[in-house]
């Protein structure tokens, strides 16, 4: 295309050439599009290569190679000013002192290659370093160790020709997944994400044993990560990050570790931001970080902890989510890889580099062996004595040349001119001191050295794992895993929302919205919440919360809508049509399409719903129907139970209540819960509860039922089962809480220095207790659950004597049950080595006491009955009164039986 516009070059004008149309001039028209198209493929490949994108081969960007290679060439052991080491590195890259020191700052603070020395800055504030001038630097251990190596190292020249710069440095280690790296070119990114030291290693040396090996990054910040969708990371992945947040006590939240891209001065302005929208509630909040980070939020009485955690997750920085993209330079190309295959790359250069580096001790050895050998052979023979006669330097080589023939044939190559030479060179002093003995100690000691390289070069993947497992011993202590790899919930923000403004209705005109202040409060709620609307036509709609909605006259029923929520019934009369028959029907509402109209009838025009409820927990009503007089019908009043009716879904027609007109109906009896108790799981992986069968079954709960919950801590709690619960990491005990059954626990008391035994039941369900002393050595070592605990208790053996026999601990029969507050009994002044959980004793519980059958009697029986006993009375005021009849008691409160 480029030859066909070049042919047409004369034939076009316009704005995409520049020229002078005097003809005397001898000037040309040229064209400036192609100028344009190269200039910028240039520009785009210098920012790709040159500035944005790091090297897979040794994980650095010319600008970081360069100030690395500085710091190396000026090297004493001593530290060097930052201004110092950036002068330096601009002989090296041809760039303002700024930008070098900003990335100089950025290794600096990722605490690996280089040792720093002043204010660095503090990633977890967001805090900048000081001025170059004011702080120091110097090269760490394990960049001396790993990165450099001249004699492996291939070199090119610096911008300016006036110095040699290395292509890639020589590094022995997956150094661009330690630390990370990130950059914007011209038409692509790259973002890859730190990963942890000691996984690398592990990693490394399992490519190299042929085994699988799986990486997940590890942020300097902490925190909490969810990797399910990391994807290696490349294009299409990402990764979820939370701040870790824990209850410090009912009032106070406390983040101790801040997600991966914020620091603790971004993540405060998003709380303040969620708190001025209403979508948190807070009282205040406290940054205390110094070297680690602590933000204490305090909550407003009444606001739970467990809600607002959740909250903080759905409406803050303290979780995010982020995107990695592998891309590196090889070749002085552009390549999108995955980190598994940048591991396997980084490792095969690694083997590759030692290889290389034995390659070069090898001939060195044997350089050094050579020469040892004619050295001995030298002057052993007294070779040197033969070129006393010689005039000339010919005759000299030659002589000695010629005195070394019968002495070299073991040689591992031929003696060269400039070895004998070299051997001239020996001064007299040397050959006058000359040991044999340590000259063949020498010689020997240069063969097993040459023999162990080798032994390395044909055991070379022997020696690769060697080299990370010494790097791993040397350098890994204090670099475990920071942040903690875990499977995420996912929060509905509408059901930890605050709600922060108020739901009106005007049922006539159909109305919903915040702004109707002068009509019917509903209920709170907040500005992203869906409401449900039922009208008296049966017509339902779900709509977002707005100031004011038009939903259609004659509203019957409004409330915040749940979706998925299978527990809310909806109990129905209704009749179809004008003159048709009447329906009832139970349904509930799951799922739906926002704003769309639902028909709850049979679709016939004119009808019209008789009887709505709304039951969050299924609950199912006695209602009385009254109907009109209307021909020959006998019974104008029934009783309907909406428990008889099945709940189907919300498009079901019902069953026929009656044929007849209904004139009115009135609820004669509240109803109870037709559901089955809910069931409950705890998902271990998530620490959080559900109905969604994931995880362990902690049991089929009613609505007065609790959740027992002891901490290895000594505490122990009750609580009601809401899936909004959080759980501490030292949660030890969960499960369905019984209140007639006793728990059992063995603690140590700190201050007597003796094992206690307590049993006792939760008296208080409401109240937190901690069930062992306050003094701070004091700590839970058993806690028992089961009805009739056993215990093993293992004795200490005593200087000189056999070991105590185990003692088997019934705790139903030591101790009887106490209050939680007491401390309870001394279990031994032996000194006990340990306690171990035995089976339990087994227990039948007692059988429940079955409720006596009353019979309930009909209104008009009722009426009749009442009536007898009044001539009953009558008859009775005539006899004299015996101890034994029924009388009225003396306070009037009714009969006594």
């Amino acid at each position: 295309m480029s030859d066909e516009l070049n042919n047409n070059e004369e034939e076009q004008t316009g704005p995409d050439y520049l020229g002078i149309n005097d003809d005397t001039s001898g000037d040309t028209i040229k064209k400036v599009t192609g100028m344009y198209r190269d200039w910028f493929l240039d520009y785009a490949s210098y920012v790709i290569l040159e500035r944005a994108v790091p090297a897979i081969e040794d994980g650095f960007k010319p600008v970081q190679r360069r100030i690395m290679q500085s710091m190396k060439d000026l090297d004493d052991g001593r530290y060097n000013k930052v201004a110092n080491i950036v002068g330096h590195t601009m002989q090296y890259h041809p760039h303002g002192d700024a930008s070098i020191a900003d990335a100089m700052v950025q290794i600096g603070q990722k605490d690996l290659l280089i040792d720093t020395q002043g204010n660095w800055g503090n990633i977890l504030t967001g805090d900048s370093a000081a001025a170059s001038r004011y702080i120091e630097a110097r090269l760490s251990k394990f960049a001396l160790d790993v990165v450099y190596n001249p004699k492996v190292t291939r070199w090119q020249a610096s911008y300016d020709g006036r110095r040699k710069e290395p292509i890639n440095l020589p590094v022995k280690f997956p150094l661009l997944l330690n630390q990370g790296g990130e950059g914007i070119a011209v038409g692509l990114s790259t973002k890859i994400f730190p990963h942890n030291f000691i996984e690398l290693i592990d990693a490394s040396i399992k490519h190299l044993q042929g085994k699988k090996f799986t990486i997940y990054p590890d942020f300097p910040t902490g925190g909490l990560m969810d990797v399910a969708d990391y994807n290696d990371g490349m294009r299409g992945g990402k990764i979820r990050s939370r701040a870790r947040i824990n209850q410090l006590d009912k009032n106070t939240l406390v983040i101790t570790e801040i997600p991966f891209g914020t620091n603790t001065s971004s993540l405060i302005d998003t709380i303040l931001k969620a708190n001025d929208k209403g979508k948190i509630k807070i009282k205040k909040i406290e940054d205390n970080t110094a070297a680690e980070v602590e933000i204490q939020i305090h909550l407003p009485s009444g606001i739970s902890p467990d809600k607002t955690i959740d909250a903080l997750y759905a409406f803050t920085a303290c979780e995010t989510s982020i995107s990695p993209l592998g891309c590196v330079i090889e070749d002085n190309r552009p390549l999108f890889v995955g980190v598994s295959e940048m591991l396997r790359v980084s490792t095969d250069r690694t083997v590759e580099l030692l290889k290389s580096e034995l390659e070069i001790q090898l001939d060195e050895l044997e350089e050094q062996w050579h020469f040892a050998s004619l050295e001995r052979i030298f002057i052993e023979n007294r070779i040197y004595r033969d070129i006393e006669e010689e005039e000339t330097w010919e005759g000299v080589i030659a002589a000695i040349d010629k005195g070394l023939q019968p002495h070299i044939q073991h040689l591992k190559r031929a003696v060269t001119e400039e070895d004998i030479v070299r051997l001239t060179e020996i001064r007299i002093k040397r050959i006058s001191k000359f040991d044999i003995d340590k000259a063949q100690q020498k010689i020997e000691a240069l063969e097993d050295s040459i023999a162990q390289i080798k032994h390395h070069l044909a055991h070379l993947i022997e020696y690769a794992i060697d080299y990370f497992k010494r790097l791993k011993k040397d350098y890994g202590a204090g670099k475990e895993r920071k942040t903690e790899i875990r499977t995420f919930d996912d929060i509905e923000a509408t059901k930890v929302v605050i709600r922060n403004t108020k739901l009106y209705v005007n049922r006539e005109e159909g109305f919903v919205g915040t702004s109707l202040k002068r009509d019917e409060y509903v209920t709170d709620c907040s500005d992203i919440d869906d409401i449900i609307v039922f009208t008296e036509d049966g017509t339902m709609m779900v709509t977002k919360v707005d100031a004011k909605t038009f939903v259609g006259k004659n509203i019957i029923h409004v409330a915040v809508f749940k979706k998925k929520d299978k527990r809310t019934i909806y109990n129905m009369i209704y009749r179809d049509g004008a003159r048709g028959a009447n329906y009832v029907k139970r349904f509930a509402v799951t799922s739906i399409t926002r704003d769309k109209e639902y028909d709850m009838t049979n679709g016939t025009k004119g009808s019209k719903v008789l009887y709505f409820t709304a039951n969050p927990n299924g609950e199912a009503e006695v209602v009385t129907i009254y109907l009109r007089q209307s021909g020959s019908i006998k019974k104008l009043k029934f009783d309907l139970d909406f428990a008889d009716q099945l709940v189907k879904g919300r498009n079901s027609k019902g069953n026929i209540v009656t044929k007849y007109s209904i004139k009115k109906i009135e609820l004669k009896e509240k109803g109870l819960s037709t559901l089955k108790p809910r069931k409950i799981w705890f998902d271990d992986s998530v620490q959080r509860l559900n109905v969604d069968e994931r995880g362990e079954l902690l049991g089929e709960f009613r609505k007065e039922d609790r959740l027992l919950i002891v901490k290895q801590s000594g505490v122990v709690k009750t609580v009601i089962p809401d899936i909004q619960l959080r759980f501490d990491d030292d949660m030890i005990i969960l499960e369905k809480w019984d209140p007639k059954k006793p728990l059992s626990a063995i603690y140590w008391e700190g201050e007597k220095e003796l094992f206690y035994v307590k049993r006792f039941l939760i008296e208080n369900p409401d109240k937190e207790e901690t069930i062992i002393t306050d003094h701070p050595n004091s700590y839970l070592e058993k806690i028992f659950t089961d009805y009739r605990p056993m215990a093993e208790v293992v004795f200490a053996k005593k200087r000189g004597q056999e070991r105590e026999e185990n003692m088997e601990l019934n705790l139903e029969e030591f101790i009887s049950i106490k209050g939680i507050g007491a401390m309870g009994n001394q279990l031994t002044k032996e000194k006990v080595l340990e306690i171990n959980t035995m089976e339990p004793l087994p227990y039948e519980p007692p059988a429940p006491v079955e409720p006596e059958e009353i019979d309930v009697v009909d209104e008009e029986d009722m009426a009749s009955n009442e009536e007898d006993i009044k001539n009953a009375n009558d008859s009775d005021k005539n006899e004299p009164a015996d101890d034994n009849d029924s009388k009225i008691d003396e306070g009037g409160q009714g009969l006594l039986f």
